[in-house]
């Protein structure tokens, strides 16, 4: 299936894709071809007509994506329906009728620039598509999200990870969905043909209850212990702060109680549950080279020496943390960061691993993809 991701550089954007290349590397993985041909435009790409038309030809889905929310109130009003115009007219130019998908906006029924935009675009869209679903999106949160950019839950994790005492609106009120439910949402309804309008359940809060949740994670996580990971929601928020500190906040060193028995330490709290093991590694030998949507996983070495690399998912830039046994730092896992660790020493090298729950086989949240080419 040829499917055209637009705004995919964005938060939704980026997590469709992300959950599509998942679904290639799945197939890969046992030897099938990929179900997906994903073509990713970002803003430039959009603009160019050759690129844009050349993504829609042949396309059977558009996971459109592509608006926009921040500008001068008479900018906001046009951009959104000229983008859908734009769309529509590049579809008919190739003789393309795809499934459209449109991230709509809960603010698409309200008398404002943006309100009014979002729901023109989405009406010029549902009269020209062979196959509409209208997605109606609340406030959406998300690993890599960028803080200060209309996205309170980032711009709130983004001042804890550096220390800095957020202010809030003591009556302000989110209506919060994970851009990886909201990107699956719209996978979904091209692949089972749902057309109409979706209106995706959201987690309501209040903006201070919100702060107080992720300042709980946030002095947990710097504890070392983990928090209750059985929620669903919990997990997605948790997996969304985590991501916010890296690259630079691994690894970290461990408290040592050491006498003249030897050292102990403390390798895991918390989680709610979860599931240990350990590996040996020869030297050379890498380990690894897989991501995870939702698992929560960390890796500590307790002896050898070892590289752990890891590599946000579609992206070229790779993170490198060396440990050793003899200084034992954990380094966990990112969501949606694919990642590895590497036997770089003389000997044998062992390695403590935890996930926050058990292996599932029919659902192993595990999909092959090397972090280094």
């Amino acid at each position: 299936m040829r499917v055209v991701v637009t705004g995919a550089a964005g938060l939704i954007g980026w997590h469709a894709c992300a959950r599509l290349h998942a679904e290639n590397c799945a197939a890969g993985f046992k030897g099938n071809p990929n179900p997906y041909d994903i073509i990713p435009l970002d803003h430039a790409g959009f603009d160019d007509d050759t690129q844009l038309q050349n993504a829609l030809a042949g396309a059977d889905a558009v996971l459109h994506f592509a608006g926009v929310n921040r500008a001068a109130d008479d900018v906001v009003e046009a951009a959104n329906p000229a983008i859908a115009e734009r769309m529509i007219a590049a579809c008919q130019a190739v003789d393309a009728k795809p499934h459209i998908v449109y991230a709509n906006s809960t603010h698409a029924g309200s008398d404002t620039p943006y309100g009014r935009s979002k729901k023109r675009a989405a009406e010029i869209l549902a009269q020209s598509s062979r196959a509409f679903t209208d997605l109606v999106l609340p406030h959406i949160f998300g690993e890599t999200a960028r803080p200060f950019y209309n996205n309170v839950t980032a711009t709130l994790i983004h001042q804890l990870v550096n220390n800095k005492t957020p202010e809030v609106n003591p009556d302000g009120k989110v209506q919060l969905l994970h851009a990886g439910v909201a990107a699956q949402t719209a996978i979904d309804a091209v692949i089972n043909r749902t057309t109409g309008q979706i209106t995706p359940t959201p987690q309501p809060m209040t903006i201070p209850a919100l702060l107080a949740k992720l300042q709980g994670f946030h002095d947990s996580y710097q504890a070392n212990i983990y928090p209750d990971l059985t929620d669903a929601f919990d997990l997605a928020l948790f997996n969304t702060y985590r991501a916010a500190t890296y690259p630079d906040g691994w690894p970290r060193p461990l408290k040592l109680n050491t006498d003249s028995r030897g050292t102990l330490f403390e390798a895991v709290k918390g989680g709610g549950g979860g599931q240990v093991f350990l590996s040996t590694t020869k030297p050379g030998v890498t380990r690894g080279d897989h991501f995870h949507l939702n698992k929560v996983e960390r890796f500590l070495v307790i002896q050898g020496d070892a590289m752990v690399r890891v590599r946000k998912v579609l992206d070229n830039t790779v993170w490198e943390y060396r440990v050793c046994g003899d200084a034992p730092a954990p380094v966990d896992m990112p969501t949606l960061h694919t990642h590895s660790i590497e036997n770089i020493g003389k000997g044998d090298l062992l390695t403590l691993f935890w996930t926050h729950d058990l292996f599932d086989p029919a659902n192993p949240d595990t999909y092959a993809d090397k972090v280094l080419p």
